[in-house]
């Protein structure tokens, strides 16, 4: 049953707090009329989505964001509810029954796959999984990556998280040192016999989707240097055609440029090589001894109508290691409406559908699983506040249905770990306070059992006051 708006707030959940569920409750916070009060949900104990567990760590300026997040954080209307899992802890049913609205703010939590023969062999891996690694994701924190025997990793990819992978393997040990990679990434990292990563695209230098910073950096690593074969660079006559057209973005006429001064480089003899490799697709992980991989068989493209096609040559690559960073994939959740070709929540500009097109009331989306993958972290402001809007529209067109139930305390205490806002806080000073005789500004706690005792330490401090 739909209520009208009252001088009483409207009960949101806000599920998932990285930058699209935070920009979501600071959105609804911000409104008068109505007044919302927002829970923000995660399975983590810790905050900020990608933004702690994605964004590379020798780039602290991009999670300056967090600090507007905190200050959302003290609103008196907000409460975070963290290690509270959807689909384990507490069900889609149960937030809709206690809230007027939910907003489903999930993320897209699994990478795509290649979908060649030996991808699942030894050495072959997923870029999400290595960056959650050295990120101290606790799911993570146990994987292993072998870099002290592999030679040569490729990188599959021409977008940032490529690049991020590849910078991250050829940092020196002092570039490492001021950041905050997991300890036990740091220690392997600096280990590490990797003598060249190779960044594969499928597409032209043209097409390549880094943003200009990004690519810049590779040219200033301490120690490899950054080799480019010019004839890479001696674009195809639709490439050329497209980059001087108005359909082009200025970025990737300035990742031209800086891909012609690489090319231009004489390489300073530095103990790494970071080799760019354009128009080619791998069609096969090749196997090696032991059930490890031994390298990739490549097929070289070229570009028919904006896309790459195979030209029937193929060649081989040695490499020990293989990361696949081609796009990041949503996943189906507790039973909410899922297109399962986009991997998105069904959604409507930003309402949720069900499998025949009909609204669900009271349900919304942002973020990646609302329009997938793609955009920097500020993107998600404007995608959140498109759909926010629909909630507030909604809202005062008495769309909202009317929760059955009150006790939110009750169903948050379903989840034996839960986290308050008190607890994060907790693991923070705790992370900051052994980061800072290092000069790095934290040292993350990356085991579920450690950061739920610190939690639970913060909660108990905050109770004796």
């Amino acid at each position: 049953m739909a209520r009208m708006p009252t001088s009483r707030p409207f009960r949101v959940a806000v599920v998932g707090s990285g930058p699209s569920g935070f920009y979501a409750a600071t959105q609804l916070l911000a409104s008068t009329d109505p007044e919302f009060e927002v829970d923000l949900y995660d399975r983590l104990p810790t905050p900020f989505g990608l933004v702690r567990a994605g964004v590379a760590p020798d780039h602290p300026k991009i999670k300056a964001v967090t600090k507007a997040f905190d200050k959302t954080a003290e609103h008196e209307r907000f409460r975070f509810a963290g290690g509270v899992e959807l689909g384990t802890d507490v069900s889609r049913d149960d937030l809709r029954s206690h809230y007027h609205a939910v907003v489903y703010a999930v993320g897209t939590a699994t990478d795509r796959r290649m979908g060649i023969p030996g991808e699942d062999l030894r050495g072959s891996h997923a870029a999400t999984e290595f960056v959650a690694w050295y990120n101290g994701h606790p799911d993570y924190s146990g994987l292993e990556f072998d870099l002290l025997n592999a030679r040569r990793a490729a990188v599959i990819g021409n977008g940032n998280v490529a690049i991020d992978v590849a910078r991250m393997i050829a940092l020196a040990e002092g570039e490492l040192a001021t950041t905050d990679t997991a300890d036990h990434a740091i220690e392997v990292l600096t280990a590490a016999r990797v003598e060249e990563v190779v960044i594969l695209g499928r597409r032209g230098p043209a097409q390549a989707a880094f943003t200009n910073p990004e690519l810049r950096e590779m040219g200033e690593l301490e120690r490899a240097d950054v080799i480019v074969d010019p004839a890479d660079l001696e674009l195809d006559a639709e490439s050329q055609a497209w980059l001087e057209s108005e359909q082009a973005h200025r970025t990737n006429r300035l990742n031209v440029e800086i891909l012609r001064d690489y090319a231009a480089r004489e390489p300073q003899g530095k103990p790494m090589r970071v080799r760019f490799e354009f128009l080619v697709s791998p069609v096969e992980v090749l196997e090696g001894p032991e059930g490890h991989m031994r390298g990739l068989r490549l097929e070289r493209n070229e570009i028919v109508d904006g896309r790459a096609k195979g030209i029937g040559e193929f060649f081989e690559l040695e490499c020990e290691l293989v990361f696949r960073s081609i796009g990041y994939l949503g996943v189906p959740l507790a039973g909410i409406p899922f297109d399962e070709r986009r991997g998105l929540i069904r959604n409507e500009g930003g309402r949720v559908v069900d499998d025949d097109g009909e609204i669900c009331a009271g349900e919304y989306v942002t973020g990646w699983i609302k329009r997938g993958p793609s955009g920097v972290i500020g993107t998600n402001k404007k995608d959140s506040q498109d759909t926010v809007a629909k909630v507030i529209e909604d809202s005062n067109a008495g769309k909202l249905p009317e929760p059955a139930k009150e006790d939110i305390d009750a169903l948050i205490a379903q989840a034996p770990h839960a986290v308050d806002w008190q607890g994060w806080a907790a693991i923070d000073q705790l992370e900051r306070e052994a980061g800072e005789p290092q000069g790095r500004p934290r040292v993350k706690l990356v085991d579920w059992d450690e950061l739920r005792q610190a939690a639970r330490r913060g909660a108990t401090a905050s109770s004796r006051r």
